[in-house]
């Protein structure tokens, strides 16, 4: 789908190790430059050509277009912060409160229920499944790609159907550039080792320890293995990236320990 517009932005990403890490930006709620210096070829300017991971920013990719633009007769300015408002909620522990801000987002903007990969996590730790399962079904329809939220969706759908039935419905994404998520992908899929996970990451960068012990747990916890999901997860906690990571999906673990009454104190039993 081709985009025809009267200027035309240069987008370029920021270096960081995961997708979820939000921008900083205080006008525009994604990582975004725009220069005046047009394309070469206007008929090259096309979603699938912008090299962008849509969790780099907050609104959808049609909310770009959208704040660039004025948009139409939605109101993509004000749903983006009631995303960023239900996203604080949630690393706040109030996962009940940054459900209704999500929900807000969509009635302010109902485009951006296909992209809100944070209402689905939030709707997993609320045990709403099946609302959950939709949630990231919808966001791996924009996006292909995605293989966390492939991943969240087998979550969802094995509380609600078993790990067998959940595997038969695995949505299939495309390569992720990271090889801890590869791995990841692939035992949830096709089953494996979550101690071999951990171990084949235990010296790599802190991001892809943590990334390897939040899954781990997650796998776990699919399995009904308690004792397993809480060994890893209070690790993934513990890992230095976790402690100075603003990562989303760093606030999620700790959710995650709040949510199910673990103790992230290591003497604790």
């Amino acid at each position: 789908m081709s985009i025809n517009i009267t200027f035309n932005p240069t987008i370029k990403t920021i270096s960081i190790f995961s997708p979820k890490t939000s921008s900083n930006l205080q006008q525009l709620p994604f990582p975004i430059t725009l220069t005046s210096k047009p394309p070469t070829n206007y008929s090259q300017l096309s979603l699938s050509s912008i090299s962008l991971t849509r969790r780099t920013f907050l609104p959808s990719v049609s909310g770009i277009w959208d704040a660039l633009t004025g948009g139409a007769n939605n109101n993509p300015r004000e749903a983006a912060l009631a995303i960023r408002r239900g996203m604080q909620l949630f690393r706040q522990g109030d996962v009940m409160g940054s459900v209704v801000e999500f929900d807000r987002a969509i009635e302010l903007d109902p485009r951006q229920k296909a992209y809100l990969w944070q209402r689905g996590l939030s709707l997993y730790y609320l045990d709403r499944f099946e609302e959950g399962a939709e949630q990231f079904r919808l966001d791996v329809a924009q996006n292909p790609n995605d293989t966390e939220e492939s991943i969240w969706c087998f979550l969802c759908e094995a509380r609600l159907y078993g790990v067998d039935e959940a595997r038969k419905r695995y949505l299939e994404v495309g390569r992720d550039p990271r090889p801890v998520m590869r791995q990841v992908y692939d035992m949830f899929k096709d089953g494996g080792d979550p101690q071999k996970l951990v171990d084949t990451f235990s010296n790599s960068r802190d991001g892809e320890y943590f990334y390897a012990s939040l899954y781990a747990g997650l796998y776990h916890e699919a399995l009904g293995e308690e004792d397993a999901a809480k060994k890893y997860i209070v690790a993934s906690c513990q890992s230095p990236y976790a402690q100075r990571s603003d990562d989303y999906m760093a606030s999620l673990a700790k959710v995650h320990c709040i949510c199910r009454n673990w103790s992230l104190n290591p003497t604790s039993t």
